[in-house]
């Protein structure tokens, strides 16, 4: 399958903080939406990441399961969930999946920072311990996930006047996660993230800075100010991932991004842009991800 004709997000196209550096929408509106089609191979899922906007994904076809820290959700199709800010989450796929989701500012919404809105509502949702994802009900919030698919068709469209009707639906799906956290919002006893979930994202940040280097795990470690075993420790429990095998991965994935995004770069310069030290050995690994050689995958992408 052609990942043009999927519409799929660049993989792992993150900042040195892990965060997402597709910009959503534009600075006076930051908005973006995504369709996207995933399938069970390990490099099509939604790579662990995390961003300061709220992302809302809605199941258009088959099952995926998302994941945060601790939490798994199995979606299926009809199905919308909610990420909150700050919160690290990824998404993966037995099937063949399609979604479509859009990421946005609570500004976008709020109007400001000393506005009721933000005030009110939505700085107290984005603060609320309780809030991490929210699966919505089909039956009791099925007006929450209407609204949702009426912002990403307005968005889709962009018929003459269609920032006020995205901001209304995204209004209204942002009041509803209001009305189900609101008896939280007080309580500031838990923290959003824990001590091994922060560890983890300063250990992102490291091999996203450094993936095209030789990196151990004594070196992914010491960007924690931790040690080895704990350094395995905290990956296993949060992301269950290893983190040698979680930098082969984001190597291999930068890898097949930018195999599409330069074309004129040849398959040795890849390779070695992305930390492999030789072409065989990033086909070798290409090839157990993607079912294909690099060169193939270039030219079925076309």
């Amino acid at each position: 399958m052609r990942l043009k004709e999927c519409g799929i997000r660049p993989a792992l196209n993150l900042t040195p903080q892990r965060r997402e550096l597709l910009p959503h929408g534009t600075l006076d509106f930051p908005c973006g939406r995504y369709a996207e089609c995933y399938t069970p191979d390990p490099g099509h899922g939604l790579p662990w990441h995390w961003h300061d906007d709220l992302e809302i994904i809605y199941i258009s076809s088959g099952e995926m399961t998302a994941e945060i820290p601790g939490h798994q959700y199995r979606l299926t199709a009809g199905d919308c969930i909610a990420f909150n800010s700050g919160i690290l989450h990824s998404g993966s796929t037995t099937t063949l999946c399609e979604i479509r989701s859009m990421v946005f500012s609570p500004v976008l919404v709020t109007g400001g920072k000393d506005t009721v809105f933000a005030k009110k509502y939505l700085s107290p949702l984005i603060g609320c311990s309780a809030f991490r994802a929210w699966v919505f009900d089909r039956d009791t919030e099925a007006a929450a996930i209407h609204s949702f698919i009426a912002a990403y068709r307005a968005l889709a469209q962009a018929a003459p006047g269609y920032e006020f009707a995205v901001r209304d639906h995204l209004s209204a799906v942002c009041l509803a996660l209001c009305r189900r956290f609101t008896d939280n919002f007080q309580k500031v006893d838990v923290p959003h993230r824990n001590q091994d979930e922060y560890r983890v994202q300063q250990m992102l940040t490291y091999i996203q800075k450094n993936f095209a280097h030789s990196i151990t795990v004594g070196d992914i470690a010491g960007a924690a100010g931790i040690g080895e075993r704990e350094c395995l420790r905290c990956f296993q429990k949060t992301i269950h991932v290893p983190p040698i095998q979680y930098l082969l991965k984001y190597r291999i994935m930068q890898g097949a991004d930018a195999l599409l995004a330069r074309p004129t770069d040849s398959i040795a310069e890849i390779a070695v842009a992305c930390g492999f030290d030789s072409p065989s050995n990033f086909s070798q690994h290409f090839r157990r991800f993607y079912n294909c050689t690099p060169r193939e995958y270039r030219s079925r992408s076309v």
